[in-house]
């Protein structure tokens, strides 16, 4: 996924109202940015990180700003923008750079299912072989404990949406279609995924349920520059 414009660079000054973040330019001007994110952000939006951010052409808009990109201290990227995840997932799935998710013959996205009124992300379908289920995931959260050991966690707060998300996945393989659970990494410094068992114990109970009757899981780690974002490789999932 291409920024329509190279991202511009500031500072960090905060982050709040979970919407909002206050950036700083080398000339010491400041402005509001809007912050499409709704996670706690741990470890992603620290006072003094390099942030990136695009702005919009929309004269409507209260923040013209966003906020896309912060550098943590040890220079690694993040992608904040959780809608990025979506985006750079479509864009590989229509290339068919997934491998194991490739070859289907149409895709959709935003499709009503389940017995719990949702919508998932992406449906594979084709006149071979089951439709494939396909719920993406935004995963920042690194390791603080252990900041240099490439561990990542999803998710970084309580959720049950999450949560009802997995119920669902587990329904539809119930019902002998295939159902996928997709990290997508936005954040440079994560090499191998883990249900955050210490911040939503449920969460993590009810994915390992989902393992066993047959939910698969895919993590693939974005690579990430202020020009795009893309996804690169598939990394482990340690369950």
């Amino acid at each position: 996924m291409k920024f329509a414009k190279p991202l511009q660079q500031a500072t960090l000054i905060k982050r709040y109202k979970r919407f909002l973040a206050d950036l700083r330019l080398q000339d010491g001007s400041e402005f509001t940015a809007h912050c499409a994110n709704t996670g706690k952000m741990t470890g992603c939006a620290e006072p003094d990180f390099a942030a990136f951010y695009s702005t919009s052409d929309n004269s409507k808009r209260k923040y013209p700003h966003s906020l896309e990109l912060t550098q943590n201290q040890f220079e690694q990227l993040i992608c904040v923008n959780t809608a990025v995840a979506n985006k750079v997932v479509e864009e590989a799935l229509h290339a068919n750079l997934v491998t194991e998710l490739s070859g289907y013959e149409q895709l959709q996205s935003e499709v009503k299912y389940g017995q719990e009124n949702s919508r998932i992300d992406f449906l594979l379908s084709d006149s071979k072989r089951p439709n494939c289920y396909i719920e993406v995931k935004s995963v920042t959260l690194l390791s603080q404990d252990s900041p240099l050991s490439g561990q990542g966690y999803f998710p970084d707060a309580q959720t049950l949406r999450g949560q009802k998300h997995i119920r669902e996945l587990i329904d539809m393989v119930a019902q002998g279609q295939r159902a996928v659970l997709f990290f997508a990494v936005l954040h440079e410094g994560i090499s191998q995924v883990s249900a955050a068992k210490h911040i939503d114990e449920k969460y993590a109970q009810l994915l390992t349920q989902a393992i066993a009757v047959g939910v698969e899981v895919l993590a693939y780690k974005a690579k990430i520059s202020a020009k795009e974002v893309t996804l690169a490789e598939r990394i482990p999932f340690i369950p």
